[in-house]
C-alpha cells in the first residue's frame, strides 16, 4: 500500500551516513558535500590490492572523503562492531550508493529514517550487482535510475522516483555506466527534497515482475559465433570495460570491445570469418548476421583500434576466430 511522507517528519537537511566504493557512486557524494547536507561519516570498502604489485589501494569515495576531511569508516563486515561506531552518531539517514554489501536491518534501522539506496535500473528489473551490465547484454532499448527505501532483501524495498534513459546504440557498459552516475546525484536532491516537502509517496514493487542481474563472471565472456549478431553484440558490449568478450585464435585469447550491428539479416555459412575491416573496425560474420569490433586486445597488451591491431597480427580477411 502506498504511503506518503508528511512534511512536518522528515527533516529537510537530514544529518546523513554516506555508504558507497566504487566511481559510480562518486559524483553523488561530490554533490552532498557541495550543497553543504550534513555528512557525519563515510563508510566505504577497505583497501583492496590493486595492479601488478598487489598496493592497497583505497576506493574513490575514500578518496574523495579525506579530500574532504570526512570522518571514514571502512568495515570488512557490517556486524556488532560496526554498530556500535554507528550508533553513536545518531543519523538521520543512511544513503547507500554501490557500497558492495547488503546492508543488514539492524544496520539500516540504526538511522531515523532508514536507508536511500540509487539503484542502476528500472525497478523491480534487474535487482542485483550487475544491472547496467545485464541491461546491455540483454539488449534492453531504455534503462535508468531508482531512488527506494531500502529493506533487508536484495534491492526489494519501496521505491520513490525512477528516471528512465534511452540505451544508445553501440553504448558499452562502461559508457552507461558514467551516464547514470552523472545523473544520479540529481535524482537523489529531488528525492530528498521531495521527501521532505511530502510530495514523493511510496510503491511497493511487483515481485511478479522482478529480474535478477546476476555477479559478471570472467568465463561469461566466451563467444559463441552460434549466437545471432545482435545477442554477440550485446554480449560484447555490456561486458566492456569489464571482463571483457573474448574468443580464442592459434590457442591464444584475445578480448573484444565496442560493437556495432553490421548486417542483421544474412546468413554465413562460416559464423566466425573476418568479413574486412570497415571504418568502425573489424567486421565478422555470426551465424546469422555480421558485427563490427572495434578494439581488440592480446594477452599483456593494451587495447587497441582493430585497425591497429591487425597490423601487427596474422589476422586477415577469411580468418576464422574461435579456434
Amino acid at each position: 500500500m502506498d504511503n506518503q511522507i508528511s512534511s512536518d517528519s522528515f527533516p529537510s537537511r537530514q544529518k546523513i551516513i554516506f555508504m558507497g566504493t566504487p566511481q559510480f557512486a562518486v559524483p553523488t557524494l561530490r554533490t552532498l558535500i557541495h550543497e553543504e547536507y550534513k555528512i557525519l561519516s563515510v563508510v566505504t570498502q577497505p583497501d583492496r590490492p590493486k595492479g601488478r604489485g598487489r598496493k592497497l589501494t583505497p576506493s574513490p569515495v575514500k578518496i574523495l572523503a579525506q579530500e574532504n576531511n570526512i570522518t571514514i569508516l571502512q568495515p570488512e563486515r557490517l556486524d556488532d562492531s560496526f554498530l556500535n561506531l554507528l550508533l553513536p552518531l545518531k543519523p538521520d539517514l543512511l544513503i547507500v550508493v554501490a557500497f558492495g554489501q547488503i546492508i543488514p536491518g539492524k544496520v539500516l534501522s540504526s538511522a531515523k529514517w532508514g536507508g536511500i539506496n540509487i539503484h542502476a535500473s528500472l525497478l523491480p528489473k534487474y535487482r542485483g550487482s550487475a544491472p547496467i551490465q545485464w541491461a546491455i547484454i540483454n539488449n534492453e532499448k531504455k534503462t535508468g535510475l531508482t531512488t527506494m527505501f531500502m529493506d533487508e532483501g536484495l534491492d526489494t524495498g519501496p521505491m520513490l522516483i525512477q528516471q528512465e534513459v534511452d540505451i544508445l546504440e553501440g553504448e558499452t557498459a562502461g559508457q552507461l555506466h558514467d551516464r547514470l552516475s552523472s545523473l544520479a546525484p540529481a535524482l537523489l536532491i529531488k528525492t530528498l527534497q521531495g521527501l521532505a516537502e511530502g510530495t514523493i509517496k511510496r510503491r511497493k514493487q511487483d515481485d511478479s515482475l522482478a529480474t535478477y542481474a546476476s555477479k559478471l563472471t570472467k568465463e561469461q565472456g566466451l563467444i559463441d559465433w552460434s549466437w545471432p549478431a545482435e545477442r554477440l553484440c550485446g554480449l560484447i558490449r555490456g561486458l566492456d570495460p569489464w571482463p571483457g568478450a573474448f574468443i580464442y585464435y592459434n590457442g591464444k585469447m584475445l578480448k573484444m570491445f565496442g560493437c556495432f550491428l553490421a548486417d542483421n539479416r544474412k546468413t554465413f555459412s562460416v559464423p566466425g570469418r573476418i568479413k574486412g575491416l570497415t571504418e568502425k573496425g573489424l567486421e565478422i560474420e555470426a551465424v546469422k548476421g555480421s558485427i563490427i569490433v572495434r578494439e581488440i586486445q592480446a594477452p599483456g597488451k593494451k587495447r587497441m583500434p582493430a585497425k591497429e591491431f591487425l597490423r601487427g597480427s596474422r589476422l586477415s580477411s577469411g580468418s576464422i576466430l574461435g579456434k
